[in-house]
């Protein structure tokens, strides 16, 4: 099932939900997708069971909803503060050569990348056992829902940025219920827009790299991932692709399980706000800019992936200049 949220003219929201290659239908009462899942989490019922117990109404126009700039993120919080944008890295069979790249060569164990070391770790205990516990992988903040781009909308890079790069990934996406249980609500297609030449400056302003805006969407594939995801990532510039290349995710193609990941980003007790809302990005091995391409404003970014809805499309705008000075009370 596939789930989004489009913005009516009065403010109010549709839930939309379908089957892949089928119309949207509207899920009858429905307020948002976030109260549709925190209802699911706090009665122990699961989100389809949510949705069936309400029944649908009519058909959604979900083609037109794109055109019209009206899709919302699939899921949103009414305080964006309790929205978190995070990701991990170095996940990815591949990613290590594609971030290794950006730095130094390894020769031998001693001369070896951090970013390689924990590729190589994520390989030796990523994919723990069942009721075992595997290495953590490497681990960003983004924001929160203030940083988040609609589909369709703009992802802004800050003026003093030195890239504002795509990466196509899938997000985890969850709800915390209000005894502190983490619930997923499924997957996205997700851009996690980055500075790759501020983190190839040196690998320590990764952090700084990733304080930038994300999209995810435009649907929801609620219920678990396929173990072999395949998509596709693209960068139109003046109506012509400019840069094209598949990307693969899903556990068989990961040196990390999801729930491995889920682990070390719910372990944290700060994490498990009742309420709050997680967009978690798993990582990619596929950037444009591993390729040599430098992105420019207006670039358009577009990603799919086989069996999760309706393509993700944002374009790169560049924010004006601001001088941020510090008062004192």
């Amino acid at each position: 099932m596939l789930m989004s949220q489009i913005r009516n003219e009065d403010g109010s929201i549709t839930v939309a939900i379908r089957e892949e290659g089928e119309p949207g239908r509207a899920v009858r009462g429905a307020r948002s997708v976030y109260a549709l899942a925190l209802e699911a989490a706090n009665s122990g019922r699961t989100l389809a069971d949510i949705v069936t117990a309400r029944g649908v109404a009519g058909v959604v126009d979900l083609q037109a909803a794109s055109a019209e700039g009206r899709f919302l993120p699939p899921i949103t919080h009414p305080d964006p503060a309790h929205l978190h944008l995070t990701g991990t890295g170095l996940t990815h069979l591949g990613s290590a050569a594609t971030r290794d790249a950006m730095h130094a060569s390894a020769k031998d164990e001693a001369d070896m990348t951090d970013s390689m070391k924990m590729f190589r770790m994520g390989l030796e205990g990523g994919k723990p056992k069942p009721g075992e516990t595997g290495v953590q992988p490497e681990w960003f903040y983004k924001g929160n829902g203030l940083q988040l781009a609609a589909p369709g909308g703009d992802l802004v890079s800050p003026a003093f940025a030195a890239d504002g790069g795509e990466e196509p990934e899938m997000a985890g996406i969850y709800v915390i219920a209000e005894n502190g249980q983490p619930f997923r609500l499924g997957f996205a297609v997700a851009n996690e827009f980055s500075d790759h030449v501020t983190e190839r400056v040196n690998y320590l302003f990764l952090a700084h790299s990733k304080l930038r805006p994300a999209s995810f969407g435009p649907e929801i594939r609620i219920g678990n991932a396929p173990s072999d995801i395949r998509g596709t990532s693209r960068i139109l510039r003046n109506g012509a692709v400019l840069w094209e290349k598949p990307f693969l995710s899903g556990e068989a193609n990961m040196s990390h399980s999801f729930a491995n990941l889920e682990h070390h980003h719910f372990k944290y007790a700060l994490f498990r706000t009742p309420g709050d809302v997680h967009v978690h990005m798993f990582g990619t091995a596929t950037l444009s800019f591993g390729d040599g391409v430098r992105t420019q404003a207006g670039d358009l970014f577009e990603m799919e992936a086989e069996g999760f809805g309706l393509p993700l499309r944002n374009r790169l705008v560049v924010g004006a200049e601001e001088v941020v000075t510090v008062g004192v009370l």
